[in-house]
């Protein structure tokens, strides 16, 4: 991936990763001519996923809003997608469950009734770590809030308090656009120069 996150397409870190440890065009092929399942069919599913999310996102480029994708983190993985704009800034999770129930509460989520998950914990913490790397580097308090966002399920639930994590559907984002007055411009312009630069999120 480039130093240069701006250029990062949605997905930049699972594409990253499947083209140098995933399987060739030609066992994909294979497996998929045989209907044989995969170690990384969860993958390729997940990068499905940020993709279509990263398209609704793009929409937002017109309420002025700057996107990036695939923030790496100093100790390993990435952030889905960061939204900068006179909004605040939102570190946005992709989930990617088609054709599932979901219900999230304040720290744990529960896919099809299954075991919890701890989908919103997680997403706090990213969005925790993404505020002090901005911090650090801007000078100034950056708001950042998490994002979940569930790609292709079939109902979603929130018992989420406060808005301790916003939870959305994927074309459900569009509801971030309108948002404003936590940023001036010129704040928008510091902190999306610095959320740009690789370098800048390799130290926590």
């Amino acid at each position: 991936m480039a130093d240069d996150l701006e250029r990062n397409p949605p997905g930049a870190g699972l594409i990253e990763t499947v083209a140098t440890r995933g399987p060739s065009f030609w066992q994909r092929a294979v497996d998929k001519v045989l209907r044989r399942p995969s170690e990384w069919d969860t993958w390729y599913a997940g990068l499905e996923g940020e993709r279509r999310v990263g398209r609704e996102l793009a929409r937002l480029r017109a309420h002025g809003w700057r996107v990036l994708h695939g923030i790496p983190k100093g100790n390993g993985g990435d952030i889905d997608h960061l939204l900068i704009g006179a909004g605040g800034v939102f570190a946005v999770n992709t989930k990617r469950h088609p054709g599932a129930s979901v219900w999230v509460g304040d720290d744990m989520a529960k896919v099809n009734g299954g075991p919890p998950v701890p989908y919103p914990a997680a997403a706090r913490a990213e969005a925790a770590h993404v505020r002090r790397v901005l911090e650090r580097h801007c000078g100034f308090a950056v708001p950042v809030d998490p994002v979940l966002v569930f790609v292709g399920v079939e109902s979603l639930r929130s018992s989420v308090t406060q808005h301790a994590v916003r939870v959305f559907r994927e074309r459900e984002v569009a509801a971030l656009g309108p948002l404003s007055g936590k940023l001036t411009p010129d704040q928008v312009e510091r902190i999306y120069a610095v959320a740009r630069h690789r370098r800048a999120w390799l130290r926590d």
